[in-house]
């Protein structure tokens, strides 16, 4: 008996290719085109106004688009609707918990309106995983910024969805509270997800992202890695520089918090 070919996925995670979108007079999508690697950290950089969380709309199935196609995961967003949903988690760009739920009552809950089973033992897995079982028993209205938001995360990742968008997920986070989340992420790419993220922070893009799209008035100005961008601008030539820490640097020192360090992120 002859074996079936197996049907390879497509390298690319996310294909993105003229897309456009008005909103009556008002162009916020002018053609954007942009590819995400399979399993890569994609961060879609730009100001209030510049397109970004309509990008990651129509690429959710949220919103159509008016022009331009885009796929995810291979399946495209306008025929496949159903298929890309199956594919996806979504983070808003604020934490849809329930504070007067346990941590674990929020996962557990999730887990069972997705009629999955074992959801105790997901709950449980993904309390682990992003640092969250000494907390697990408390109310997420006891939770500070960064904790809620790691919990929005995990909430999200209920079933394994292959690609995870996260617009703007440390909006009103503290320095603390963004470095727990920005390590959540890179754990999530870590373990082979792929991560398209917006944002307005150029300090987050430039220590999450394998790759930097910059959105500027609904059109895609430029795009590449931190490398590629940085050879659009040779350095300046001066004789001696004096390295001043920043207020971000200042603070994480004094608290004693690490980049790399994931704090128990209570609350006094």
């Amino acid at each position: 008996m002859t074996a079936q070919p197996v049907t390879a996925q497509p390298v690319q995670a996310i294909h993105v290719q003229g897309l456009e979108k008005s909103y009556k007079k008002l162009r916020a999508l002018r053609g954007v085109d942009f590819d995400v690697a399979r399993g890569s950290i994609f961060a879609l950089l730009g100001s209030n106004g510049a397109g970004k969380t309509t990008v990651v709309k129509i690429l959710s199935t949220l919103l159509k688009a008016d022009a331009g196609t885009a796929t995810v995961n291979g399946f495209d967003v306008a025929a496949q609707p159903a298929d890309v949903r199956e594919s996806i988690s979504l983070t808003g760009q604020f934490a849809a918990v329930d504070e007067i739920l346990t941590g674990r009552e929020n996962l557990v809950l999730v887990a069972r309106l997705r009629h999955l089973k074992e959801a105790g033992q997901i709950a449980a897995d993904l309390l682990a995983r992003f640092q969250l079982t000494d907390a697990a028993g408390r109310r997420v209205s006891t939770y500070s910024g960064g904790m809620r938001r790691r919990l929005d995360i995990a909430m999200s990742l209920i079933g394994n969805a292959p690609v995870i968008f996260l617009d703007e997920p440390t909006t009103g986070l503290d320095p603390q509270s963004r470095v727990e989340v920005w390590n959540s992420v890179r754990q999530l790419a870590g373990q082979g997800s792929t991560v398209l993220l917006t944002t307005q922070n150029l300090d987050e893009a430039e220590q999450l992202a394998d790759r930097v799209a910059i959105l500027h008035q609904g059109r895609i100005i430029a795009n590449g890695t931190l490398a590629e961008l940085k050879q659009l601008f040779p350095p300046a030539k001066v004789s001696y520089v004096e390295k001043q820490p920043s207020l971000e640097d200042i603070f994480l020192a004094i608290t004693g918090t690490d980049r790399t360090d994931s704090a128990d992120g209570t609350d006094s």
